[in-house]
């Protein structure tokens, strides 16, 4: 198959401070002069970053590796997991097609796709935040038909349920991944018929089901926030495990008001301690939307469905608000973003918002 770059290209490219910090300790595995190795990694967290890979990110990559910009272009072109056009800013649908998926039903979910969200592979849906493509054998044929979205599988499928999970990603929720037929793995699907002895004690999800509803968001992509940099060959501290991490995430958001508690007027006050008023200045919060409706929050680079839904519970539903923000207020809600501290500074969303709000 012949993969080019895309048509339209954006006019540069960088990696954020906590992604580059993350590629520089990648090319540290690899020897003076073997830079090269790191290619792979590099240009998957480029991905990552954009969703897909522009020529600006191939040839960044490139000149931190000091390769030709031609061998780094010949690797993305070469591996599919490379995605070389835009892909939906909520998710990327990656359908099953071979054998066992398309004697279970995967030209149905192609079907779902084809209606939902755009008739051709690798376009976008018209709200731009879907795409989807056919690929080959995923590895889950006992559970076929199936598709991957994001970090995981959600298998066991029909067209009703792939439309189904659609719908509620496209409200902004992720659906629980791994069997969707109530298995709790690749069991056989009328039961199981040995080492079933401790059935009843079983665990309510499998280990990559209950990762992955650990994590609480499948869907987002790898940012370089979730966990500090860990490159122990360069005297790092051990990263904490993520039993520890999902412990101190939930203590954080034990201290919020439920929102319930901050609806009482016009303009909502957080209650006592539930933010950190060292922090910068408090800007202007609303308690709801106003009667035109919210806007659309994620069309700010780096805001994704669980970022709007945060942003709404601290009472900012519209661009005009965050383009109102001074630096005070910045520092403020930057320290209050749980999980995604810094991100308003990084992403300047107030020059976005700006611009949005013009529109």
């Amino acid at each position: 198959m012949l993969r080019r770059l895309h048509t339209e290209q954006p006019e540069s490219f960088a990696f954020t401070p906590q992604n580059r910090a993350w590629a520089e300790a990648q090319i540290t595995k690899y020897p003076e002069g073997r830079q090269a190795s790191a290619i792979i990694p590099l240009l998957w967290r480029a991905q990552e970053q954009e969703g897909w890979l522009s020529r600006p990110a191939i040839e960044h990559v490139a000149a931190m590796l000091d390769m030709a910009y031609i061998r780094a272009l010949e690797v993305a072109t070469f591996y599919f997991m490379f995605q070389l056009q835009p892909v939906g800013s909520v998710a990327h649908i990656q359908v099953c097609g071979t054998t066992s998926c398309m004697i279970m039903g995967a030209e149905d979910l192609v079907d779902v796709c084809k209606a939902k969200i755009a008739k051709r592979a690798h376009a976008l849906s018209d709200d731009g935040k879907f795409s989807w493509e056919e690929v080959e054998c995923l590895g889950a044929c006992a559970n076929a038909p199936m598709v991957q979205i994001g970090k995981d599988y959600y298998e066991d499928l029909t067209a009703d349920r792939l439309g189904e999970i659609i719908d509620a990603m496209g409200r902004g929720d992720v659906p629980v991944p791994g069997p969707q037929n109530g298995r709790f793995a690749s069991e056989p699907a009328s039961g199981l018929t040995s080492l079933d002895a401790h059935g009843d004690q079983r665990l309510q999800q499998n280990a990559s089901v209950a990762l992955a509803t650990g994590i609480g968001d499948t869907i987002k992509r790898i940012d370089g926030t979730e966990v500090p940099l860990r490159a122990p060959w360069q005297g790092a501290e051990a990263a904490p495990s993520h039993a520890e991490e999902r412990a101190a995430k939930e203590m954080a958001r034990s201290d919020a008001p439920p929102p319930d508690e901050i609806k009482e007027e016009k303009i909502a006050r957080p209650a006592e301690g539930s933010v950190a008023p060292e922090a910068g200045e408090q800007p202007q919060m609303l308690s709801e939307a106003r009667e035109c409706g919210a806007d659309d929050l994620k069309r700010i680079k780096g805001v994704g469905p669980k970022l709007e839904a945060l942003l709404n519970r601290l009472g900012v539903y519209h661009f005009d608000q965050i383009a109102d923000w001074t630096e005070a207020e910045v520092a403020w809600v930057d320290s209050n973003l749980e999980g995604f501290s810094g991100r308003v500074s990084r992403d300047d969303w107030v020059g976005q918002a700006r611009t949005l709000a013009e529109e």
